[in-house]
């Protein structure tokens, strides 16, 4: 069972930032972007990953039986697709299209619906450490004053939403017995370095151009990555700070 009082926190926190992304409102998209080919087929294929309703997660969370976590998911997901509607704007800015669609995002969502609720976030918890490596990447190396501000803060909300799912995770995996958490964390260990790989060598060009090669990337996400597991399986001290 979750606890209620650490989703009245998160509850409190999306509010807040929902509040404060109104006030702040857009980027200027006037100013335009200039960015290699690369760089904006990568973004093109971002953006597709982040463009969906979440409608199947809503519903997920809502059968769990927890108000205040189902309104906390709503509002992630809102997040997620502002994150959608700002490459759009971005990708336009830089004179290209966004895509209708791609291979490795039609895998994920496949899979993710196929699931509950606790593997349907560690399925997501793996898309959102990559996003965090790839989205500091595209804020430190564009060398474009718009798009660093666009990747900064979708970077920034990254760092709120994972570990907003790794408490939900926690939580859930709480009661396992050892072993099956061992296995669970085993298996969770072999999907992430699988889909890191893919996702480093789908986005190698742009991730060379932003000044990242593949080895770093995949190095610096299974970083993250073992902060997050540390943090969902508990054994002993280990902080998320790792993640800036």
């Amino acid at each position: 069972m979750a606890d209620t009082h650490d989703f009245d926190d998160w509850l409190r926190d999306f509010e807040a930032e929902a509040r404060r992304r109104e006030l702040r409102g857009d980027p200027d998209w006037t100013a335009g972007a200039r960015l290699h080919g690369s760089v904006l087929r990568s973004l093109q294929r971002f953006q597709v990953g982040e463009d969906g309703d979440g409608a199947n997660l809503v519903a997920k969370a809502a059968a769990a039986g927890d108000d205040r976590y189902t309104r906390a998911v709503r509002l992630f997901v809102a997040e997620e697709r502002d994150h959608a509607r700002l490459l759009a704007r971005l990708l336009a800015a830089a004179g290209a299209p966004i895509i209708s669609g791609h291979w490795s995002d039609a895998v994920f969502v496949r899979l993710r619906r196929m699931l509950g609720l606790r593997l349907e976030l560690m399925v997501l918890m793996i898309a959102e450490v990559i996003a965090l490596r790839y989205y500091r990447a595209l804020r430190d190396g564009s060398g474009d004053r718009l798009t660093a501000e666009v990747a900064g803060r979708i970077f920034d909300d990254e760092r709120r939403h994972v570990p907003f799912h790794c408490d939900r995770l926690r939580d859930g995996f709480r009661d396992l017995p050892r072993p099956l958490r061992a296995a669970v964390r085993y298996g969770w260990w072999v999907l992430t370095l699988g889909v890191c790989a893919v996702v480093a060598l789908d986005h190698g060009p742009a991730l060379r151009r932003l000044g990242v090669p593949a080895t770093v990337f995949v190095t610096d996400v299974t970083a993250f990555f073992a902060a997050v597991t540390h943090k969902v399986f508990p054994r002993g001290r280990r902080s998320l700070a790792a993640l800036t």
